[in-house]
């Protein structure tokens, strides 16, 4: 019987990596935005209770980058129509946390089958299908790159106008609405914004693991600060180093990005959460 024995150049090879670090240049700057992005705006979701509508709006998301692959169209502008369409039947249904996870859970399996059933009757290359389920490093190319600027110009810029009353409605809804700040527009608008960042969230990092950059980093940071200002520059910091260097291991792995960022977003929160724990024996020590 012959011993298996596994060596690292199975599973990391730094040969040529500076030219391949060039060559996939425009993965690496679509990962930064992603990270940065969706590490700010994964606060609010996280604060409005969101987490599982982001992965109800990304099963939207690949039905229609699957319709799109089908029927030869833009992937991205798929995966952007389907997620607004999910962001905004959840942003006008579902008002209430529960009445949301019902909708979401309605959502999720009708996304999911819709987009099996297109990748089935589609009879190109079968790497396409995996990789809207995964992500891909090497899917950017120049025009989608510059659609992933754009989209994340325009999400950070709406996070940035909206700051204020987005977070007061976040924080206390019922005291916000009070105050006259109209609470179901900055709510739909937020789900506008949510659903964009996802659509890029799964050409980048696939369907079924968008949470680990929308919704991790945000969970980490809150671990080990409450501030206001502190927070949000955490969760982006942590969304860009999950995000990029993912994407930098990726480069010299043979697995799809996607479990490199899970991975490296999943230790973040490991530590912070270790970090939380030291900070409360040690007051209780104190």
């Amino acid at each position: 019987m012959i011993p298996l024995a596994l060596d690292w150049s199975d599973i990391f090879s730094f040969q040529d990596y500076g030219e391949l670090v060039v060559l996939l240049s425009n993965s690496i700057i679509a990962g930064a935005v992603l990270g940065l992005v969706g590490g700010l705006i994964g606060v609010f979701v996280m604060q409005r209770d969101l987490a599982f509508a982001v992965h109800g709006i990304s099963e939207l998301s690949f039905a229609g980058a699957a319709a799109a692959l089908l029927f030869g169209g833009s992937v991205v502008a798929g995966s952007i129509g389907g997620a607004l369409v999910a962001a905004v039947v959840i942003g006008l249904l579902g008002t209430r946390a529960r009445e949301r996870n019902s909708l979401v859970g309605v959502l999720m399996p009708f996304g999911l089958g819709l987009g099996i059933l297109f990748l089935s009757l589609y009879d190109g290359r079968s790497a396409n299908r995996f990789t809207l389920l995964t992500g891909q490093i090497v899917a950017v190319s120049s025009p989608d790159l510059g659609w992933l600027i754009g989209i994340g110009v325009v999400v950070l810029a709406g996070l940035l106008l909206m700051w204020r009353p987005l977070r007061f409605d976040s924080l206390d809804p019922v005291s916000a609405a009070a105050r006259g700040v109209p609470t179901r527009a900055v709510s739909l608008l937020f789900m506008v914004l949510l659903g964009l960042i996802v659509a890029v969230a799964v050409h980048i990092i696939g369907a079924l693991l968008v949470m680990a950059l929308l919704v991790t980093p945000a969970a980490a940071a809150m671990r080990v600060s409450a501030g206001p200002i502190a927070v949000p520059v955490l969760s982006a910091a942590f969304g860009f180093v999950a995000a990029v260097g993912g994407i930098l291991l990726a480069l010299a792995g043979t697995l799809p990005v996607s479990p490199y960022i899970t991975t490296i977003s999943f230790l973040i929160y490991l530590g912070c959460w270790a970090v939380q724990r030291f900070r409360g024996r040690v007051r209780r020590t104190a």
